[in-house]
């Protein structure tokens, strides 16, 4: 029996209890029970399965830690992007390495009123991991008499708190963060935004993953990839289907990876004797099969040339890194309206070939 006193309330327990003076370093998870309130649970430890880690995860990682170690108060980081491009996985790299030096893992996967107050209190270093901020604390609304559940932690970012701590939160949408968080280094020094996998990135993942093989897959999957945006979770599903057996062709029209979202590309139009011109951030379908018609002008209001062509006809261009349609598969009209010798000018400019080039996010952070 043991018999444990907290205040001057003693509370009786069998001999499995047991304590200690810090956290020992694993992986907990924040529960809360109306009767006795909060408590840590202990989680499954977390280990890296991937033999290959991609991008600059594992330099940012060490990056942290060292700037953890030399700030004398709480460290925060931002991991923001679409889903499947990596945040996970910077976020499990980060706590196998925070393990390693004595640092225990404090994950967060709920609002519960009361809980800043909860986490404030343990008085030791520890890193508290916010997973999918956005969905666990921007998405729940307050219930009356209560303080917003991204304001209420505000204070327990500020770096006032007790213990030394390293928050990290998870996020989809950056725009669901509270303005008080995003713009703020005091609160949460580093912002690492999370990209979609380039095209040279995705040549050198399934270099990796696919069978020798199949490697000839690997330009038609990578000349989708300019079309449509695919993270590592849509990779990976892919790299099963092909090693299976499965032409990507085949496989892609099976997998659940479809075409919902609405697409934007900038078009360029390119002369053997002229300057391009171009069609910015125009919404078409590559996968309609119908004909594209893209008017292109000879400033920003004239629109003189017309220029029809069919995706179908596409070539994915290696060294360009966009989609290329030769000259001959393109279809030209001329608006006749405008004065015949501005016509004729554009008449006189000899087509080479049309480029179509995915427009991707804009990076957030500045470029010096």
């Amino acid at each position: 029996m043991k018999a444990i006193k907290i205040g001057t309330k003693v509370e009786i327990y069998n001999d499995s209890v047991m304590t200690y003076n810090e956290l020992p370093s694993r992986v907990y998870i924040v529960r809360f029970e109306k009767m006795s309130g909060f408590y840590l649970d202990e989680y499954a430890d977390v280990c890296l399965k991937e033999n290959k880690i991609y991008g600059e995860h594992t330099k940012k990682v060490q990056k942290v830690l060292r700037t953890y170690e030399k700030f004398d108060r709480n460290l925060g980081v931002i991991l923001s992007g679409c889903k499947g491009i990596g945040k996970s996985m910077f976020a499990k790299i980060l706590s196998v390495e925070a393990v390693k030096r004595g640092i225990p893992i404090i994950l967060v996967d709920q609002y519960i009123p009361g809980i800043a107050a909860y986490i404030e209190a343990i008085d030791q270093r520890v890193m508290v991991l916010f997973d999918e901020f956005d969905k666990t604390f921007a998405d729940i609304k307050a219930s009356d008499g209560e303080v917003e559940p991204q304001a209420a932690l505000l204070g327990l970012f500020d770096g006032i708190s007790q213990g030394k701590k390293l928050f990290v939160i998870t996020c989809n949408d950056i725009r669901k963060l509270n303005d008080f968080i995003v713009n703020r280094p005091g609160r949460f020094h580093y912002h690492f935004r999370f990209e979609y996998p380039s095209a040279d990135d995705i040549r050198t993942y399934l270099y990796d993953k696919l069978g020798k093989e199949y490697y000839h897959e690997i330009e038609p999957i990578v000349s989708f990839s300019r079309k449509v945006d695919l993270n590592y979770d849509c990779l990976r599903a892919i790299v099963f289907e092909v090693n299976s057996g499965e032409s990507f062709c085949s496989a892609i029209k099976d997998l659940n990876i479809i075409n919902l979202a609405q697409e934007y590309y900038d078009i360029s139009i390119c002369f053997k004797n002229g300057s391009p011109m171009f069609a910015k951030n125009k919404n078409i379908d590559f996968f309609s099969g119908e004909q594209i018609n893209i008017c292109f002008a000879e400033d920003d209001y004239n629109e003189i040339l017309t220029v029809g062509f069919y995706m179908d006809d596409s070539i994915y261009d290696i060294e360009k890194n966009c989609a290329v349609i030769k000259a001959e598969n393109l279809r030209i009209t001329y608006d006749e309206d405008y004065s015949e010798e501005k016509v004729q000018k554009i008449k006189r400019l000899v087509i080479d070939h049309l480029e179509v080039k995915k427009v991707r996010e804009k990076n957030m952070h500045y470029a010096i």
